[in-house]
């Protein structure tokens, strides 16, 4: 292959140097004819004559040069060097012309169709419900959020300065329900979050801490803020980390207990008592939400055992 390259190469060199010379020729003659003509014409015509002998010099070198880089890269996918990253393609199937072009596959207008009414069924069957989390700060909000949506989700979620944003999809009765949790920090620089996560809610969960009586009393304090905003959504108390509570004197459990179901009255909510580090009554309150909002049959029993998980409802 290098040596017929060569070769090749020499030939069309030999060719153009010959096709280079008769130009030269001719641009003579041309030169030497202008003698019968006036002698004040004569510098023109010679200068016109060579200027079309150099463009037609270039004109023939451009050639050789594309026909010899053409030869070259030819050489370079062929030789041995580069042959490990290429390989030939074979003779083409019998009944199709050398060089002829294969057409893609055509594509089912059925297919594409059905395609897109499956999608816009996926996003029509998503049933999406916003709910919002308030509290005081180091409760454990963010703790029972991130222990329902589960730690996948807790990847894809949105983190902003005071506001946490994380969603969990499941499947209810043929359908798909997305819930939207918003989680409001605790600390006073962040009220101006609650407006807009407590802007359409359809739930809004009250959270204090089991062993933390004062954030019981600001519970209050964040209720009748977020009534400002929303007056229609269900209301939740839930108490957190019950594993704790769960160590205290049981004289004290019963004290916190009556001032919870009190608060739950006079904010006419349903109380949770609940713990995030063993996963109890996290699951049971997004059912009740279900429920609520579908009024599907809620079997879960109240529950006022003290020094159990509470559930006044």
């Amino acid at each position: 292959m290098t040596t017929t390259t060569a070769t090749n190469t020499a030939t069309n060199t030999a060719a153009a140097m010959e096709v280079t010379k008769a130009v030269t020729q001719l641009c003579a003659q041309g030169g030497g004819g202008g003698g019968r003509r006036r002698g004040r014409g004569r510098p023109a015509v010679l200068r016109l004559d060579l200027r079309w002998g150099r463009l037609l010099r270039l004109a023939v070198i451009s050639r050789v040069v594309r026909l010899v880089w053409d030869q070259l890269l030819a050489c370079s996918s062929c030789a041995g060097g580069g042959g490990g990253r290429y390989r030939r393609l074979g003779p083409p199937p019998q009944g199709v012309a050398a060089g002829a072009v294969l057409s893609p596959l055509p594509r089912d207008a059925d297919d594409d169709a059905a395609a897109a009414d499956r999608d816009a069924a996926d996003v029509e069957d998503v049933v999406s419900l916003k709910v919002s989390l308030l509290g005081d700060c180091q409760i454990g909000k963010t703790s029972f959020m991130v222990k329902y949506v589960g730690d996948d989700e807790e990847q894809n979620g949105l983190q902003m300065t005071g506001l946490n944003l994380m969603d969990k999809t499941l499947a209810v009765r043929g359908a798909r329900i997305a819930f939207s949790i918003w989680d409001v920090a605790g600390d006073s620089q962040f009220l101006d979050h609650v407006p807009i996560a407590c802007k359409d809610a359809v739930a809004i969960l009250y959270m204090f801490d089991l062993t933390s009586r004062c954030t019981l009393t600001n519970v209050i304090d964040w209720y009748e803020r977020a009534r400002k905003w929303n007056k229609t959504a269900i209301p939740i108390l839930i108490g957190t980390k019950f594993d704790d509570f769960a160590q205290l004197p049981l004289e004290m459990q019963w004290t916190i207990v009556n001032e919870a179901r009190a608060y739950a009255r006079a904010m006419k909510a349903t109380l949770f008592f609940s713990s995030s580090t063993h996963n109890i009554n996290v699951n049971k309150i997004f059912k009740f939400i279900t429920a609520k909002l579908f009024n599907l049959p809620w079997t879960v029993e109240r529950n006022l055992t003290v020094g159990e998980p509470i559930i006044d409802f």
